[in-house]
């Protein structure tokens, strides 16, 4: 059990440790869409991450944390895809079963890419809250151990890896935007950002469609909200109305939030493509949405967007170029 606040040096400890497990990604500049705001706009390109998003950070950090005996007996997550992936991939590398519970809906080719992993996938509910609820079940029945996607001190150090990349790699960063799920990753991020530059902003990005976080951080406490269809489905699903870390940590770290609708995401998905060649599923584009139509009213001088993941069914990506190129496609 983790007794003390997850700190910077969490970080760098994480940091060692996944080395041999996750990727250093790239920093892009954007010309594009330094042009639509007058600054520096810089990708961190999170989709091309191993497995496809940045979740394989959170993953290792929290597996290569596990003690032998926990390691026999196996791991459970909750996924709406991405984190399952990633888990499934590290047990694949560390040879430990995983179980992985979904709830109905999740992308074909996300449930694909985990069962070439190895994975036992279990569909528990409609809903990712019914899934969540039926994994922890499932860990107290089965001896697992949770690694949960967002809410674990080892999983937001993991993701907070890429902060330190960015920090590293353009020091005179001033505003970083970072979607948001269950806060895990921004959490993360912030943590890094803001112990190299306090007066950095750090604003998330959700889409419009239940974002539970959001309206947690205006309730003041965390809510649990029904879910709705979105294009952002990586982004899908509550914070835990006992969250321990993640809306803490995004009450006294976040400095903005703003929300994207899903057309919006879709225009920056193909954004992304056509002026970038960058495949960017939903979840992963809602940064590119924020700026590209204009929902960050402060903007910096040298701003990075984090592009978390590239995971999304080559069907659908192709719906979403061909509807914006044949608007009568869409009614």
């Amino acid at each position: 059990m983790f007794e003390r606040d997850v700190t910077e040096r969490d970080v760098r400890l994480a940091r060692q440790r996944i080395a041999p497990l996750a990727t250093r990604t790239p920093l892009i500049s954007s010309r594009a869409l330094s042009k639509v705001t007058g600054a520096a706009v810089y990708l961190k390109l999170e989709n091309l991450q191993e497995t496809g998003s940045f979740k394989v950070r959170g993953a290792a950090n929290r597996m290569l944390t596990l003690t032998p005996e926990q390691q026999e007996r196996g791991v459970i997550t909750v996924s709406t895809g991405n984190h399952g992936r990633a888990v499934s991939y590290v047990a694949q590398r560390l040879d430990i079963e995983a179980t992985i519970c979904i709830p109905e809906g999740v992308p074909s080719n996300k449930v694909e890419a985990i069962e070439g992993l190895g994975a036992e996938i279990m569909v528990c509910g409609a809903t990712y809250d019914e899934a969540e609820d039926q994994a922890f079940r499932l860990e107290k029945e089965r001896g697992l151990t949770m690694v949960n996607p967002f809410d674990d001190p080892f999983v937001i150090a993991g993701q907070g890896t890429i902060g330190m990349e960015i920090v590293e790699d353009l020091p005179e960063v001033d505003t970083i935007l970072v979607p948001v799920g269950g806060g895990g990753l921004i959490s993360g991020i912030g943590l890094a950002l803001k112990a190299a530059n306090a007066d950095a902003r750090l604003i998330g990005v959700s889409m419009d469609r239940a974002p539970v976080m959001y309206h947690s951080l205006r309730a003041g406490s965390p809510i649990r909200m029904p879910e709705e269809d979105t294009i952002a489905d990586a982004l899908v699903g509550g914070i835990g109305v006992d969250n321990q870390y993640t809306f803490r940590l995004a009450q006294n770290l976040v400095d903005d939030f703003v929300l994207v609708s899903d057309e919006e995401i879709a225009a920056a998905m193909v954004f992304a493509l056509k002026g970038h060649h960058l495949v960017v599923e939903g979840g992963g584009a809602v940064g590119i949405a924020a700026l590209l139509h204009g929902q960050v009213k402060e903007v910096g001088r040298n701003i990075v967007v984090v592009v978390s993941g590239g995971n999304v069914d080559t069907p659908v990506l192709l719906e979403i170029v061909q509807s914006r190129e044949h608007p009568a496609a869409r009614g």
